[in-house]
């Protein structure tokens, strides 16, 4: 695809590379020439220097000729702008907004055609907010990943000594768990390597594990692997900027919540916010202060400034200060992959959480969620399977049918039942489908209107995923 991505800050930065490493006719505009200069010899991509909010700026970027753009400057009214602009005068298929105001998110009708023409609107730090909020509830995990709007959990865990299945090969699972519960490991990294994760694969202590199952028997599944912790009450927020400020909002319903601020005038300004959190004025790599406000007896220390080496020091002396569990927010995803597993439970990378809204736009077939995985070595996908038997490579097929991709595996199928449940969201009762979440076999057989996860662990081998799932031109 042609793409024109606005902005060349962390976001946009790791759009590019994942995009332009697929073959992918790339052309980065920001007004930084330096921002733009380090990308320019990192990645095979074009760069203009200008505002993308300018229509002379947009068609010298090729926009005539572009089929998506990526507006995902600083600024929300730049990329409005550049979307309508690109809407109404050049009539771009796909575009892309990074928004962060939620006065824009709140009202859809904003977006619409008629008005600013955004196809998908993307908020990175309500992304970022809500991957926090679930590790907070699976505080073991590294990661926490949802598939079908919330019916099947991918979770992360490093297996430790002693844990149940620490020792024995995957096979042995299906004996510790009921026989109402089934389950995946969908991939095992060892040491940064990818182990493949059959029936006799054996797990030591120390592998990454990603398993998946059904939202209500993830709990069960990992205390296979893992020591469970107490469930988080307490947590201590650094920064009270607009992660900071929106995790406290998220958590303070159901948890004790302090937040650190450096600033004075923001500290009050959260303050004002937040109606059940503490909100103190200091810095959170000061000990003094940590101690003072008994960090020792905190669950959880979330280090969400803006600034990498603060998160890191503060992280690190609240863990050595006696704090059960610590988290970091680093833009480097060197510093990222450096420190987590040290003193450092949970390096995060906020451009990598975000990116995966952004890859479920750019696939190709009816591709409903990715998630990039491992600072974006790996992917899961959830396609949407269409056609029948002529036109479709998978539909009416069993598994152990399917071309063999090395590396990729179906860890699940979500299937629509045909009947309705009444469930709580947000608090309110809605009609919702029910699905039935399989956990597939050799003989399991896809249907039309199957929601698959695939997860593979290389990322290229995504491009043969999206042509296995494609439906040939006769369904079209």
């Amino acid at each position: 695809m042609r793409i024109i991505i606005l902005g060349a800050g962390q976001v946009g930065a790791s759009v590019a590379e994942a995009l332009s490493s697929e073959a992918n006719d790339i052309t980065i505009v920001d007004q930084s020439r330096e921002a733009l200069g380090d990308l320019a010899d990192r990645l095979d991509v074009r760069t203009l220097v200008g505002n993308g909010a300018l229509p002379s700026v947009l068609k010298s970027a090729g926009i005539d000729d572009a089929d998506m753009l990526v507006a995902v400057t600083q600024s929300d009214a730049t990329n409005l702008v550049a979307c309508k602009i690109a809407r109404s005068v050049f009539n771009v298929t796909t575009r892309i907004a990074r928004l962060r105001s939620a006065d824009y998110l709140d009202d859809k009708s904003l977006l619409d055609d008629e008005h600013f023409g955004v196809t998908h609107a993307i908020c990175p730090e309500q992304e970022i907010t809500d991957y926090i909020a679930r590790l907070i509830d699976f505080p073991e995990a590294l990661q926490v990943l949802e598939f079908a709007d919330g019916r099947v959990t991918l979770v992360c865990v490093r297996a430790y000594e002693g844990g149940l299945l620490v020792g024995k090969p995957i096979k042995a699972m299906r004996e510790h768990l009921p026989s109402a519960i089934d389950a995946r490991i969908a991939a095992i990294f060892r040491e940064h390597q990818s182990v493949d994760p059959e029936g006799n694969t054996t797990i030591e202590a120390g592998d990454e594990v990603f398993v998946l199952a059904a939202r209500e028997h993830i709990r069960a599944v990992m205390g296979e692997l893992r020591r469970m912790l107490k469930p988080v009450r307490r947590v201590m927020i650094a920064g009270g900027g607009n992660i900071g400020a929106r995790v406290a909002l998220a958590l303070e319903g159901a948890h004790e919540v302090k937040v650190i601020e450096r600033n004075p005038g923001r500290a009050e300004h959260v303050a004002t916010k937040l109606q059940r959190s503490l909100v103190l004025q200091g810095e959170a790599t000061d000990e003094n202060v940590l101690a003072q406000e008994n960090i020792d007896e905190m669950d959880m220390f979330l280090a969400l400034t803006n600034d990498d080496e603060d998160n890191i020091m503060a992280a690190s002396l609240a863990k050595r200060l006696g704090c059960k569990r610590v988290l970091a927010l680093i833009n480097r995803r060197a510093y990222a992959d450096m420190v987590q597993g040290g003193p450092i439970d949970i390096g995060l990378s906020p451009a990598q959480i975000s990116i995966g809204s952004l890859l479920t736009y750019c696939r190709r077939g009816d591709v409903a969620r990715v998630h990039s995985l491992r600072r974006g070595a790996a992917e899961a996908l959830e396609l949407v399977v269409h056609g029948d038997r002529h036109s479709s490579k998978v539909v009416g097929r069993r598994i152990d049918e399917l071309p063999v991709i090395k590396g990729a595996h179906i860890a699940a199928i979500v299937r629509d039942t045909g009947e309705l449940a009444v469930v709580q969201k947000e608090g309110f009762l809605i009609d919702e489908k029910r699905a039935r979440v399989i956990i597939p076999h050799h003989d399991t057989v896809i249907e039309e209107n199957d929601h698959v996860v695939v997860f593979c662990v290389r990322k290229r081998e995504v491009p043969q995923v999206e042509k296995l799932f494609q439906v040939g031109f006769q369904f079209l």
